[in-house]
């Protein structure tokens, strides 16, 4: 091996194990990754920033805002409200969410399909009183299957799409994925509605919020006394004061009542706090203070809520501002009113400090705060709604003119009109014409990370192919001579299979595009079967959490385990893996 070849291979294992460990984000690795390469030569100086103008992170981000575009015109939750007449029948439920799902994936972005249909599938299981935990799986699977079936329904498609142009001159068209696509899709769906479901864990304490979040058992009635030193402080000092975890999230004076009141509300004699708080912290904290239990009668959520303040349940996205930090890094409550009440991680709540908990990906929160300023909170943090996600009213004239700017597009590039890059950066021009996205809109809703991601692995992968890393490990697939094609096949979709379970599924074809093109050269065989064994590998990230962001979201809602994924995803990748190679073949002949 060369010196490049191992300098190469050394960064790209560095990469991966960052990539696995999770400490670092993805973005960020992705960019360390592209400094190294630079640093030590390994891709020319004129093309390490390149990746940021290729077509294929164009395109990535024209669809994320076209995606926005038509969740926001209603057409979507118009299509899911329908499904609450489906019945208490929790298999034909399951059946017709991961259908809705998959088929929405295809055209837009999977996580963002499923933001919208998980929602309705937790109140449709709280209504009939099922078990969360058979639906949300199913769900995240279908979106991944979704993808599968158009040229944009995931990025890896677009990046395999892009990289076919710059190797045989001629990128995959947006329907060329379908055969194979729709034929594995239908495959898992059936396996899941049939078989699967069987497999998937059975909690029976993730149905309503009530259960996961016993909020009641941690709320007490304090009564400041008439005479008390602490009367005229503002109620700030009162959580300060002793060493706990101390939220007032209501004040009784006389028949008013004050639900998430301001840290600057300046307690008077007389008032009724109720305080949030453990044993220990409330032993401390009148110790400290002299106040009193009230009543005697346990606080109600009535004391949570009015006409302006709500409380509602999030999951942290997987690129949330607070995954890794805690709500006392961003002062939630005294920057912007929120009340963080709880928090719940894989189905259960912790009781430990809440304002010194680390936040993950797929933690459920319990979110006390003003109602006009919550949506804007939830889009600034990263935060999805869990259940009570409004249903944006489906304007007829909206839908039907996103529709046809969206169509119209797909139409352009499927015919070989407009490259895809540039039919969709001129539906995204066509959406802020006709003001179905404002220009606020576009930046607010493209997943920089991923930009970033795509921008910095683009030259990485050119610089594995340049140094002949690529062949290298197109070398050791081929572990002895004569190997035949459709076992090269089958053993480089099985290893993109493997690595997208703990990687971003696009860097996982930008690693594997050129390993595919040199595996097919050395075998003398056409690329095009081994490049769609990467895209469909690339989608097949079933055995993890930390795989796929779809995957990460269901998991603390719908309670499960890391090992739970294996379970129903394991079985489920034996089949789309048998399902794909005799269709890849079909379709794209060695």
């Amino acid at each position: 091996m060369t010196l490049d070849q191992i300098l190469m291979l050394l960064v790209l294992t560095g990469a991966l194990g960052m990539f696995m460990h999770g400490k670092f984000r993805y973005d960020v690795v992705a960019l360390l990754a592209l400094f190294a390469t630079g640093v030590l030569g390994l891709v020319p100086p004129d093309r390490v920033f390149a990746g940021f103008g290729h077509p294929a992170v164009i395109t990535v981000a024209a669809v994320l805002v076209l995606t926005f575009a038509l969740l926001n015109s209603g057409l979507i939750d118009v299509i899911a409200q329908q499904l609450g007449r489906i019945g208490a029948r929790q298999h034909a439920q399951m059946v017709a969410l991961t259908l809705l799902v998959t088929v929405c994936s295809a055209f837009m972005n999977n996580v963002g399909a499923l933001a919208v249909v998980m929602p309705v599938a937790i109140q449709l299981a709280r209504k009939h009183n099922l078990q969360v935990s058979q639906l949300l799986m199913p769900l995240a699977f279908g979106s991944l299957l979704g993808g599968l079936m158009t040229a944009i329904g995931t990025p890896a498609n677009i990046i395999i799409a892009t990289y076919r142009n710059n190797t045989v001159g001629e990128p995959f068209s947006m329907f060329d994925y379908s055969p194979v696509g729709m034929g594995v899709a239908l495959a898992g769906l059936v396996f899941m509605w049939l078989i699967g479901w069987r497999l998937l864990p059975r909690r029976a304490n993730q149905g309503s919020r009530e259960e996961l979040f016993a909020i009641e058992d941690y709320l007490t009635e304090l009564r400041v006394p008439e005479d008390s030193s602490w009367s005229g402080k503002p109620l700030r000092n009162l959580e300060t004061a002793v060493d706990a975890d101390i939220t007032v999230v209501g004040v009784v004076r006389g028949t008013q009542r004050l639900p998430a009141p301001s840290g600057y509300e300046l307690m008077r004699g007389g008032d009724i706090l109720i305080v949030e708080s453990d044993a220990e912290g409330l032993k401390l904290l009148q110790d400290k203070t002299g106040f009193v239990l009230g009543s005697g009668e346990e606080p109600t959520r009535q004391f949570l809520t009015s006409d302006d303040i709500v409380v509602s349940e999030a999951i942290v996205g997987a690129d949330s501002l607070l995954v890794g930090r805690s709500a006392g890094d961003l002062m939630l409550r005294r920057r912007y009113g929120l009340n963080m009440l709880a928090i719940a991680r894989q189905g259960e709540r912790l009781n430990m400090r809440l304002h010194k908990i680390a936040l993950r990906a797929g933690d459920v929160l319990l979110l006390q705060g003003h109602a006009d300023s919550m949506p804007e909170l939830f889009e600034r943090f990263g935060w999805l709604p869990l259940a009570e996600r409004k249903l944006r009213i489906g304007n007829p004239r909206r839908i039907a003119l996103a529709l046809s700017i969206f169509g119209g597009a797909m139409a352009l590039a499927a015919t070989g009109v407009m490259p895809i890059a540039l039919a969709f950066t001129g539906a995204v021009i066509a959406m802020v014409v006709t003001r179905l996205v404002g220009l606020r809109d576009i930046y607010q809703n493209v997943e920089w990370p991923v930009i970033v991601l795509l921008g910095a692995m683009i030259p990485l992968g050119e610089a594995l192919e340049l140094t002949g890393g690529a062949q290298k490990i197109a070398d050791a697939l081929l572990w002895f001579d004569g190997v035949p094609p459709i076992v090269a096949l089958a053993v480089l979709m099985a290893v993109t299979m493997a690595l997208s379970d703990v990687i971003n599924n696009a860097a996982t074809a930008v690693l594997m595009a050129p390993v595919a093109v040199t595996l097919a050269s050395g075998l003398g065989v056409s690329a095009d079967p081994f490049l769609m064994s990467v895209a469909v590998g690339a989608s097949a990230a079933f055995l993890t959490p930390i795989g796929h962001q779809s995957n990460t979201l269901v998991m603390g809602p719908g309670g499960y385990q890391f090992s739970d994924y294996w379970k129903l995803g394991l079985p489920l990748s034996v089949v789309y893996l048998g399902a794909a190679i005799p269709l890849i073949l079909r379709v794209w002949p060695l």
